[in-house]
């Protein structure tokens, strides 16, 4: 069960950001989760939109000269209470599942916090998640955020 993630290459250099943002707002495209990460002379922000506007919001950062491209995250719904996520984070170890990110919804209709993760192995981490309980979030819940 994996969501779509879009993921941009800004300049570091006022404005950046705000550009990016309004050129997807323009188009009626909303930011469901944000990442933001700093590298050298630039930054990568990764993001979440609803599935029906992944192609165009691609299409759009493209057209305007944007690096960008796409590629898939597990998104695990996680109880609200301490160790929660450390728990989700024992199961992946077990497994020999790292994470190279991660970073949680902006918002969400779940009373639970909801994290999104890239993991090395995709399909050994969905199957981890799976038999250890652990509850993930499909792309259609993600669109109704």
């Amino acid at each position: 069960m994996f969501i779509k993630q879009i993921s941009v290459f800004l300049e570091n250099r006022k404005g950046s950001l705000r550009e990016f943002t309004e050129l997807l707002g323009n188009e009626n495209i909303n930011l469901l989760a944000l990442s933001l990460a700093d590298a050298s002379g630039f930054g990568i922000a990764r993001c979440i939109v609803k599935s029906n506007d992944t192609d165009r919001a691609l299409a759009l950062l493209r057209e305007n000269g944007y690096i960008a491209r796409t590629n898939s995250v597990v998104c695990v719904r996680i109880p609200n209470r301490p160790m929660a996520f450390s728990s989700i984070l024992s199961v992946l170890e077990e497994n020999d599942v790292f994470l190279e990110y991660a970073y949680s919804f902006c918002q969400s209709t779940l009373s639970d916090a909801v994290i999104l993760i890239r993991p090395s192995d995709k399909d050994r981490c969905e199957k981890a998640l799976s038999e250890n309980g652990v509850t993930m979030v499909s792309q259609e819940e993600v669109d109704r955020f």
